[in-house]
């Protein structure tokens, strides 16, 4: 699936619900599964918008294929290009996270004699 292991996919999915939290990630979902549900009915709209259009102004199932193709391409660089985006951000937070986490081990690295307890 998209090129992404197993492993990876509960990694990902581990750090959505980190950042979320468990009573966002259902509503998330929802979301995401209704835009993807109005996305699809929009594409089957245009689509028999334009097999309405072509036959009534009597164009060959040729090219009507060949537009609902480009349509179809477009769509998918589309889908691509929002799931990309989200890998990208997903990565950048997971970087940010690294290099914090080993500021925070140098600080503590850094620290020499007897540590106080703070209360």
């Amino acid at each position: 699936m998209f090129g992404i292991g197993g492993g990876e996919l509960v990694f990902i999915l581990f750090i959505v619900l980190m950042l979320f939290g468990s009573d966002k990630v259902p509503e998330i979902a929802r979301t995401m599964g209704k835009a993807m549900a109005q996305l699809k009915n929009a594409t089957n709209d245009i689509k028999s918008e334009i097999q309405k259009g072509a036959e009534a102004n009597g164009l060959d199932q040729n090219a009507l294929n060949s537009i609902t193709g480009n349509i179809n391409a477009q769509i998918n660089d589309a889908k691509a290009n929002l799931l990309g985006d989200s890998t990208n951000v997903t990565s950048n937070l997971l970087g940010d996270t690294a290099t914090e986490i080993d500021k925070v081990k140098e600080d503590i690295d850094s620290i020499s004699g007897p540590v106080k307890r703070q209360l």
